[in-house]
This record gives C-alpha cells, sequence and structure tokens, in this order.
C-alpha cells in the first residue's frame, strides 16, 4: 500500500529549495542531514517515498549544485569505522565523492574539520591531492560554539580556508555525525561575507517531520531510530513564541539555535530565521498521501526498531537506555510486539512444535510459517514453504530431494567442522539453482523470490549473519526473537 506522493515530493521540494536560494544572493549552503541515497528508514515509514527519492528530487537541480564533503581531522586519527558499512570514514568520503560523480553530481572539495595538524589528516590531504581532490582544512576553535566573539572572527572563522565553489547551491554532508557540516557553512557564510556576497545557510533534514504532530507514529519511529543518540523529539519554543503554531524539531538543533542567532547576527547584522524550523527545507508532511497507511508503517518500524536493540542487547552490546527508551516509545505509541503479525503467528508455530520457527506476511497478507527439522533450519524452510507458495507448487512436494542433502551436510560437519548439519537459506538456494537446471518446478520457485521483497519476516530465534544477509538481499523486513540457541 502506498502513503506517500513521491512525485509531488519530486516536484515540490525542488521547487522549495530554489525559492531558498532566491532569498539570499543567489547562493546557498545546504546543510545536509541523514542519507542522500539509500534512505530505507523514509522509504519504510512513508510507503512510497523511494530510498534514492532525495537524489532523485537534487537531480532536478544538477546544474546549479555542487556537493562538498566534510569529514573530522579527529574521525581520520582514530579511524572511525561506520557500523553499517564497516568502512572507515576516510574511505566512506571517497566512496561517497564516486557514488555522487557516478549520477553526474559534481563534487567541488573535501574539507577537513577539527584540524590541528593530526598526522593521519595530513597524510589523508596528499592521499587526496594525488587523486587530484581539493581540499580545505577548518581549524579547532577554542570555545566552539558558545564563544561567538571569537568564531565570528579572523581568528576564528577567519583563519579557516575558504572553499571555493562555483555553483548556486552548495550541498554539504559527510560520512557521520559529529563531522562538521554546520560548522563548515557558517564558516562559509563568514568569509562569504567579507567578500561581499551575502550567502545563506539551510538545513535539509527529513525527520522529525514539522508539519506533523509531536506523537505522529512518523515522529515517534524516527526517535526510535535514533535511540542510540538520545535524540528527542520536541516543540520548538521559538516557532511557538514567533508565530503562534506549533512545529516539530529535536532537542540539539533547539539547543543550538540561540548561539546559530548570535553567529548570525555577529556575520549579517540579523538573523533571517526567527526558529530552528525556519532553517529547514523539508516539505515531506505535505507530500504523505494516505496517512493512516503511514502510520501503520511507523508503528511497524517501532517495532522492527524494538527488535534491533534487544538484539543487539543479547550480543553484548551496553545498550539497556536504548531498549528502555524504545519501551516507552512502543508505549506512546500504544503497540506492542503482539501488533507484528509475523510475530504472534512464528511464536504459535513454535509453541506447536517445540522448535524454533519463522513466519512471513505476503504482500496480500497471507502468513506463512515454519519450523525447524533436522535438514533444514526455520529461516530456509520459510524460504522454500514461500517460494513453492507463490509459484503455486504443492506444499507437500519436496523440491530438494533427502539425497542432496545429506552430502551437502556431511561436508559441513565432517570435514568443515561445522556443528550445525541444517542448511543455510544461502544453501538451499543454491541447491534449487543447481536442481532448476533440470526441474522446471525448482526454476519456477526461483523466478517467483523478487515477490519476497518487501514482505515481513520475524523468527523466534536469532540468526547468523548469512541468513540475515540473504534476507536483506531478498528485501525482507526482518526482526528476530533475542533467543540465541
Amino acid at each position: 500500500m502506498i502513503g506517500f506522493d513521491n512525485d509531488k515530493y519530486l516536484r515540490i521540494q525542488s521547487e522549495h529549495i530554489r525559492e531558498r536560494i532566491a532569498q539570499f544572493d543567489g547562493k546557498l549552503y545546504l546543510e545536509l542531514g541523514g542519507k542522500l541515497f539509500d534512505d530505507h528508514h523514509a522509504s519504510r515509514v512513508l510507503p512510497g517515498f523511494l530510498p534514492d527519492s532525495k537524489l532523485r528530487m537534487f537531480s532536478q537541480l544538477r546544474d546549479s549544485l555542487e556537493i562538498v564533503i566534510v569529514i573530522s581531522a579527529e574521525d581520520i586519527e582514530r579511524n572511525k569505522v561506520r557500523a553499517d558499512l564497516g568502512i572507515t570514514y576516510d574511505e566512506d568520503v571517497l566512496r561517497l565523492r564516486d557514488e555522487f560523480m557516478q549520477r553526474d553530481f559534481m563534487v567541488g572539495s573535501v574539507v577537513i574539520t577539527h584540524y590541528n595538524r593530526q598526522p593521519a589528516a595530513d597524510q589523508f590531504r596528499r592521499r587526496l591531492k594525488r587523486m587530484g581532490i581539493k581540499s580545505y582544512v577548518h581549524y579547532l576553535i577554542d570555545g566552539y560554539p558558545h564563544n561567538v566573539q571569537l568564531i565570528a572572527s579572523d581568528k576564528g572563522f577567519g583563519r579557516n580556508d575558504y572553499v571555493e565553489t562555483t555553483r548556486p547551491l552548495v550541498i554539504v554532508t559527510a560520512p557521520g555525525p559529529g563531522s562538521g557540516k554546520m560548522a563548515t557553512c557558517l564558516s562559509q557564510l563568514y568569509n562569504e561575507n567579507k567578500r561581499g556576497v551575502r550567502a545563506g545557510y539551510a538545513k535539509f533534514e527529513t525527520f522529525p517531520v514539522w508539519n506533523l504532530p509531536l506523537k505522529h507514529p512518523v515522529n515517534i519511529a524516527y526517535e526510535a531510530a535514533t535511540a542510540d543518540l538520545d535524540d528527542v523529539n520536541m516543540i520548538d519554543p521559538f516557532h511557538l513564541e514567533a508565530y503562534g503554531k506549533t512545529a516539530i524539531n529535536y532537542n540539539r538543533d533547539i539547543e543550538i539555535f540561540p548561539v546559530l542567532n548570535a553567529l548570525f547576527e555577529s556575520i549579517y547584522g540579523e538573523n533571517p530565521y526567527k526558529s530552528p524550523t525556519d532553517m529547514g527545507v523539508n516539505m515531506v508532511g505535505f507530500c504523505i498521501s494516505d496517512d493512516e497507511v503511514c502510520c501503520q508503517a511507523s508503528r511497524d518500524e517501532i517495532i522492527r526498531r524494538y527488535y534491533a536493540a534487544t538484539n543487539k542487547l543479547a550480543d553484548g552490546a551496553d545498550n539497556e537506555a536504548e531498549v528502555q527508551k524504545i519501551q516507552l516509545l512502543m508505549g506512546q505509541a500504544k503497540i506492542s510486539t503482539d501488533d507484528r503479525r509475523t510475530t504472534v503467528a512464528a511464536n504459535q508455530r513454535k509453541d506447536k512444535d517445540g522448535q524454533p520457527a519463522a513466519a512471513i506476511e505476503l504482500a496480500d497478507g497471507t502468513l506463512i510459517t515454519s519450523g525447524t527439522s533436522p535438514l533444514l533450519g526455520c529461516s530456509a524452510a520459510l524460504i522454500l514453504n514461500t517460494i513453492k507458495h507463490l509459484a503455486g507448487i504443492d506444499h507437500r512436494l519436496q523440491l530438494i530431494p533427502q539425497s542432496m542433502i545429506e552430502p551437502i551436510q556431511k561436508t559441513k560437519v565432517e570435514y568443515l567442522g561445522g556443528h550445525n548439519p541444517r542448511l543455510h537459506t544461502d544453501e538451499v538456494l543454491v541447491a534449487l539453482s543447481v536442481l532448476s537446471q533440470y526441474d522446471e518446478r525448482c526454476r519456477r520457485a526461483l523466478e517467483s523470490l523478487p515477490q519476497m521483497r518487501g514482505c515481513q519476516v520475524h523468527t523466534t530465534i536469532m540468526l547468523g549473519e548469512v541468513d540475515r544477509k540473504i534476507f536483506k538481499r531478498l528485501g525482507c523486513g526482518l526482526t528476530c526473537d533475542p533467543v540465541k540457541r
């Protein structure tokens, strides 16, 4: 079901950014929060929003924009790693640059912030130079962000390299939080102003959605997604005072706004914005076409985040506070894990069989379950049961004969030293692929795999990395009880 008008979003979001550029001297520094592509959180809570919607929107502004990538010298020095990709921030700078350039976006330069002559930062800068990539450094400023008098002076922002840009819209992005995106934008405003250009600053962050209620499920889902960061959605008091209207922002932007206000006044003599919400350009809230669809998707996302947090805790992470916060958010949203149909179905199957079980909800609402057998784990059995159903194959038919499974099990245990003889999801799919050359039913079953995209899956046991990756590649939303074998 679709709850978000993506075409409308592409149209009105690009129009709004053009309008914001025109408010200044044809120069806007746009701080990008969140992900520019692969925004799967947004696509989950706003069904119809495509993971690359922001890129598509910016494609309409391609000839007017350039991208500046920011990285902190401190993150380079300590080899900070992106948890989702498993690569260091400096490597991610190069990955982002390649991704943007492959999509025909102009990447103007890299800015190294928090610079204090760190050896690793100097080495990275030399590497950029060898690759023909322009780089600039922005220094640590004592008392940032509160010492406004020093910051907005030649000994503060004035000491930083002036980043040369050629286009009206400059998107400032980074591998992750804490990289110094906002400070880079403000430094550029100061140095542009010294050159007689009244450039503007704006923030492009999808969540929280400022024109939805504070406790709307979409906004609660954002809090659940950032529970580990301790972000809190709040009513913007500055917006309420200035306009008498309620708008939603989050604590960090609200807390920093008085400092930003002083910096703007120091640079321009006045602040063009009356609230942190004013600084934003997000139009997502105007593009929700079916509120209930988005509400339900967001409730599902809150539960998914709860399971992800409890799984981390079971793996030994010190994240009790994250789990507790999401539990509170579930209370605010008036939901429990029993609101996830696959959770209920999988646990009913487990109670019936006395073994770990799994369940999937198909696009038409059909629930399919699977148990654990001596030959197959519950996740591998679930995929087999699902594709047989989708391909119209009798459930009683055994697609992979036992005579083929047993040699694979022998290799796993006797030759490779494994302890679990049951076939994993990837091994089942490989076996089906081999059989599909000779068995038309196996071929039909494999051809039905794309129909699993977007389906919800739950298992009563934590899956291994291989099985988790298979469900991710199939496009399934997977949750697991925080139980290890």
